[in-house]
This record gives C-alpha cells, structure tokens and sequence, in this order.
C-alpha cells in the first residue's frame, strides 16, 4: 500500500480490486452442520442458514432480502447476483448504497479496490478517493455513475416512478450492451424479474444524478414515489400465501419488509405475519433502535412470527457467504420456479377493497 506522503498518486491506492465471494465454488453444508452442534452464535448461524433452506422448499413462501450496509464493496455482489439467478430469492428491498453506487456502478465496468483505514484522509480527498472503511472507490467513477443516472432519467417521461420502476430502466440500460460485468445484481434482477425496492432511493449515487436531472429540468422531470413503492410491495405480499424476510443489516431496508405484513390492515384486508424472518446485524436492542430490535419484538407489531425466526448477531461478510453457500449447496431452491413479481407490478393493481377502505 502506498503511503500516504504527498508524491503519492491515486493509481498506487486503485490496484488491488475486491474479488466477490462465489457461494457454488465452496460447498458449506457439512461445516454449517457441525456449527450446529455447538453453542452461541455458532449454532445461530446454523438454525438462520437451515431456516433460509427450509423458506426455498416452501413453494408458497415468497422470498424478501433486505440489504443494508456497505455489502457490495466488500465482496458480497456475487453472493445476491446468484440467489437472485437461482430463484433463490423474489424481491429486494435495499440502501442505494448497494444497488446504485456499487452494484450498477461495476456494472458500467467501475471497481472498488481493497484498501486500509491507515491513511490519511486529507490525503485521500486531495486524490479524489473515497473510503469505505478498508475499501477505497475512486470518487471520478463515482461521478460517471451519477450522471449516468441522470441520462437514464432524461430518457423517462416526466412523471413519478417507484425506485422499483427506475431501477428497472437502470436494468434495462444495462441490456442494452452497456453491461461491463457478467455479476451484476441489477441486471439478473431485470432478466429474472425481480423487483428492487430502494426507499430512500435519493439517499445515495441515484440522488445526485437525480439532483442534476431535476435541476437541468427544473419544470419537467422524473421524482421517487416511496408511497407507491410501498404500496407496490404490499401489493407483492397480498399476492403471495407466505413471506420469509432474510435480513443483513437492519435501517430502513428491515423496516419497510416489515411493514409489508401489516399494511393491508389499512385497506381493510387480511394481514399475515412474515411467516419466516432471519437477520444477520451487529446492531443492539438495547437502545430501543430499530436496526437491534429482535425479530421476537417485531411479533408485538404484527409483523414476523416466531416459529420459524432467528437474529444472528455477526458482520454479514463473514456470516452471510456461509449461509449462502449453505443454502446453495442444500439443493432446496431447486424445484422453485421463478415468481416474476415485477411482471406484476408492471401491470394494473386490481386488488379488490373492502367498501370501507375504498
């Protein structure tokens, strides 16, 4: 690693790019086994990664990952881009962290470099780097992605979307040859049709390429609709028998799947609790934050039931690649057939309402 003295350049940081975790290349099912017969957190990582095994062979279960946290730029890419290829998972709830400044943005050919938390961030701003920890990112590329953003929304009608429709333009985008990469969560997702829902879609990269979009139109132009998001994916849960949330990180990702489950209380119709429920945070209940809470006190809200639930509490890229591969390996996702829930989200609601909630 270069040091951080002033003749340094920016190439001597941007060298070593992150290489993403393949979950088919290491076969886990015997290791996550044998954590079982253990205690602590151990054997918490064995019951979440058999209950996500278990949530793929229920054929009414609808899958819901959540992401939160800087997951990507720390090599956990290809572990999502795999679930979402295999069936394996059926809508995404996510930071845009995740999806736009580091999924699409290797997508468009970009990488983030493996790095250290020994330099001098003075240094780093002068060179145009950003740091993600021990990950560094080149702030230049970060621009390009941006505006790309901004070129997307300059195609689309003036109106407002649901992060769940622009991020299937940003799909769409990349079909259309500009895909750099063969891992990209993005465009599985478009191809499989799965929606990716990002609430708080101006809170990363997508934010600034929307700021210069509306800025350079300022009477005409596209804006985030989070209402319909939700109301999109609560249209997600009415359609499905069953939901099973698998969680990294907490935020508003956790949150908003959550919700899901009683957001028909509103219109009327029958809500059901998230049947299975996993998170993997580092986060504390005790604080009364939502990013600790346990899935148990997520039951007092109508939210996750409890029989088949688990928190297990350890940094996602460490845990999250054993019960992927665990789950990958376990075969159960084989006999699951793809749900396309973004085909029905392209077409009309027409989910009936109570007299009441009309």
């Amino acid at each position: 690693m270069a040091g951080n003295n002033e003749s340094s350049k920016k190439s001597d940081y941007l060298k070593d790019p992150v290489v993403h975790f393949d979950v088919a290349k290491h076969d886990l099912v015997s290791l996550i086994d044998d954590l079982g017969r253990m205690s602590f957190t151990a054997r918490d990582l064995s019951r979440a990664s058999q209950i996500y095994a278990q949530m793929l062979a229920d054929e009414s279960c609808a899958v819901i990952l959540c992401l939160a946290g800087s997951l990507f730029s720390a090599g956990l890419k290809r572990c999502v881009f795999d679930l979402v290829n295999n069936n394996m998972v059926d809508a995404i709830v996510s930071t845009g962290a995740n999806i736009v400044d580091q999924d699409f943005f290797e997508a468009l050919g970009f990488k983030h470099y493996r790095g250290t938390k020994w330099v001098d961030d003075h240094r780093m701003r002068d060179l145009r780097i950003d740091r993600i920890y021990d990950t560094f990112i080149d702030e230049d590329e970060l621009g390009d992605c941006d505006m790309t953003i901004s070129e997307i929304a300059n195609t689309l009608k003036p109106q407002p979307y649901s992060s769940r429709e622009f991020i299937e333009e940003m799909g769409r985008y990349l079909a259309g040859r500009k895909l750099k990469v063969k891992d990209s969560v993005v465009a599985a997702a478009y191809q499989k049709g799965v929606p990716i829902f990002v609430p708080a879609f101006s809170d990363c990269s997508a934010g600034f390429g929307l700021l210069h979009h509306q800025y350079q139109n300022p009477d005409q132009h596209v804006s985030i609709d989070s209402a319909k998001d939700f109301r999109e994916l609560v249209r997600l849960v009415l359609a499905s028998k069953d939901s099973g949330l698998l969680m990294l990180g907490g935020g508003v990702p956790k949150n908003f799947a959550q919700d899901a489950a009683v957001g028909p209380e509103i219109l009327g119709l029958e809500s059901r609790m998230h049947k299975y429920a996993i998170q993997i945070t580092v986060a504390d209940e005790r604080d009364g934050a939502l990013s600790g809470s346990t899935l148990r006190e997520a039951c007092s809200w109508g939210k996750v039931d409890t029989v088949h639930e688990q928190m297990v509490y350890a940094e996602a890229s460490l845990a999250f690649p054993l019960l992927a591969s665990y789950a990958y390996h376990k075969g159960t996702w084989k006999k699951r057939k793809p749900r396309r829930f973004s085909d029905i989200l392209n077409t009309k609601d027409s989910t009936p309402l109570p007299a009441a909630a009309k």
